[in-house]
């Protein structure tokens, strides 16, 4: 097997890896998140399924997030329901910082068992996935039923639906006294257009893409959160028989909240002077809670 790879040691928690398989019109990317998903994850007292859940939206939201080819740029992924025990998932990625959010009936939840399924969790819904693209300006943002058996599988629909990109998604979420580790890999059957030559059709029927998801979809829970495997690794136990692998480390990634007093002065600046003194408490103060970080903000109008 052929690679090329920067220099560095091999990539462990907190950084993403990416990969192309030239031959095969493929690419993928790969992540094991650890402190920084502790990070995240301490802002809130979750219930244990709500920390797995949470923890794979963030996985997810990373493996995305670094299909993103120019700085600024953001990615977005919201678990919406109508009437669901978690009635809101919200996670976004830029630049290498992740930020999570999940908010829960904490009474219903306590009725679920340990391992609830999506659909109890949600009762329907949308998940919604935005990319912000910094170059030029624009947002595009497709919509797919909340349904399957995890939010993985969802956002394999959503590739398919609204990208038309056959798309392969594998993650798991690991707990225990050591800490929370979750990881995933996102591979893609791609055209050849982004190599610069002949547009090749991308299509799930594909013999390539047959081939490429064979292999991929032998990866298992076990090898993506076990800390001794390297990303690396990983990448070489599937693929180590094609022609050429050329792998690339991507972005460190932290818990990022942009949350700030000059942040909130701004957004509060853009409401009517009359809306902004009903905020205020008695003390003439209005008081801005991030749902992200758990920090409350004060603010003087």
């Amino acid at each position: 097997m052929s690679k090329e790879i920067d220099s560095g040691s091999e990539t462990g928690f907190d950084r993403l890896l990416q990969f192309t398989l030239p031959a095969r019109n493929a690419r993928g990317r790969v992540v094991r998140l650890g402190p920084a998903l502790e990070d995240i994850l301490a802002a809130h007292p979750y219930p244990p399924a709500l920390k797995h859940l949470l923890s794979e939206a963030l996985v997810l939201t990373a493996l995305m997030g670094a299909l993103l080819k120019h700085g600024g740029s953001q990615l977005t992924l919201q678990a919406q329901a109508n009437d669901g025990i978690v009635s809101l998932l919200v996670c976004d990625y830029r630049d290498g910082e992740l930020r999570g959010y999940a908010r829960h009936d904490d009474e219903r939840f306590e009725q679920l068992g340990a391992y609830p399924s999506l659909s109890e969790l949600f009762g329907g819904g949308y998940l919604a996935i935005t990319f912000d693209l910094a170059a030029s300006g624009e947002r595009y943002q497709g919509i797919v039923p909340l349904e399957g058996s995890s939010l993985s599988h969802a956002v394999e629909q959503y590739f398919a639906q609204s990208e038309q990109v056959p798309t392969l998604i594998r993650t798991g979420v690991r707990g225990g006294l050591g800490g929370i580790i979750g990881a995933g890999m996102l591979v893609q059957h791609l055209a050849d257009v982004e190599e610069g030559r002949e547009r090749l059709e991308a299509r799930a029927d594909h013999p390539e893409w047959e081939h490429v998801a064979t292999l991929a979809a032998s990866l298992t829970e076990e090898e993506l959160v076990d800390p001794e495997l390297s990303l690396e690794t990983l990448v070489w136990r599937l693929f180590n028989e094609e022609r050429e692998v050329r792998v690339l480390h991507g972005d460190p990634i932290v818990r990022g909240c942009r949350c700030s007093v000059v942040h909130f002065e701004e957004v509060l600046a853009r409401f009517p002077k009359e809306d902004r003194t009903d905020m205020r408490d008695e003390n003439g103060i209005i008081r801005v809670d991030c749902a992200f970080c758990s920090r409350e903000f004060l603010i003087e109008d």
